[in-house]
């Protein structure tokens, strides 16, 4: 594992900062390209990106703090936790990001649909690069022990393990990697507005939803994570907003 990149004097560049950084960088380029393939202003990418990545940092680390962290964590610990590099959940990132995104979208007075199907295909890429830095953190993001020959340990981690576990990580970059995939290459034949970006809610809840079997995650309800029940919702948001989107869509008549 490598959770420092290098060190320039005092100071060091850390591999999970870094690859959120570059995260941020992919899904701007992919979301730039898409507006101007679309006709819209290039300049609202940056904008939404900006505001998504303030946001997203913040949420994700409130998440953390709020429900993540110990019940008998000390206070200074807490503070110590807050100012980490480590200790961000993606679905409280999600949440506030996505709000930002909205605002900033409101804003500019365009219509939120077809911008959400772009931020879509920038969010799975920008996903997945991002947990190329959970893994070469090793920031506890890997999952339960397995005797599968690719399981690995994580010694020299943030949250460092001697066991052989699942890289699950990996597994999520390769899943989001898929899911932007998807989403790039039927970009052109999916012509609702909206149901792209409900295939991404769909493709990230399940794909989250399955990984959360193998991640050592605590269980809340029903037997299953906090994360688990989120990707639940997001499934069933996916599904039936896209349901609606199609319906609609065929309901509208077709003008001589």
């Amino acid at each position: 594992m490598y959770p420092h990149l290098f060190e320039i004097g005092p100071l060091q560049i850390h591999s999970f900062g870094a690859m959120v950084a570059l995260a941020f960088m992919a899904a701007l380029f992919l979301i730039n390209k898409e507006l101007k393939r679309k006709g819209l202003d290039p300049e609202l990418g940056s904008s939404i990106i900006t505001a998504a990545m303030v946001g997203g940092l913040i949420g994700g680390k409130l998440y953390f703090v709020l429900f993540e962290t110990p019940s008998f964590t000390s206070w200074g610990q807490l503070f110590k936790s807050v100012f980490s590099g480590s200790g961000l959940t993606f679905y409280g990132g999600f949440i506030v990001a996505a709000g930002a995104a909205v605002w900033v979208i409101r804003r500019r007075r365009v219509a939120i649909l077809p911008v959400a199907d772009i931020l879509g295909i920038g969010l799975s890429m920008g996903y997945a690069i991002g947990r190329i830095g959970c893994q070469l953190a090793g920031d506890g993001d890997y999952g339960v022990p397995t005797d599968l020959p690719w399981g690995m340990a994580y010694p020299d981690g943030v949250v460092p393990t001697l066991d052989k576990v699942h890289p699950t990580p990996v597994y999520e970059t390769l899943m989001g990697l898929a899911t932007c995939g998807i989403l790039w290459v039927s970009r052109k034949r999916i012509t609702i507005p909206g149901l792209s970006f409900c295939l991404y809610l769909f493709l990230t809840g399940l794909a989250r939803f399955m990984v959360e079997f193998i991640r050592i995650n605590s269980k809340v309800l029903w037997g299953l994570s906090d994360a688990q029940l989120i990707s639940l919702a997001m499934i069933a948001v996916g599904a039936l907003w896209g349901l609606r989107l199609s319906v609609r869509q065929k309901a509208v008549p077709v003008s001589n």
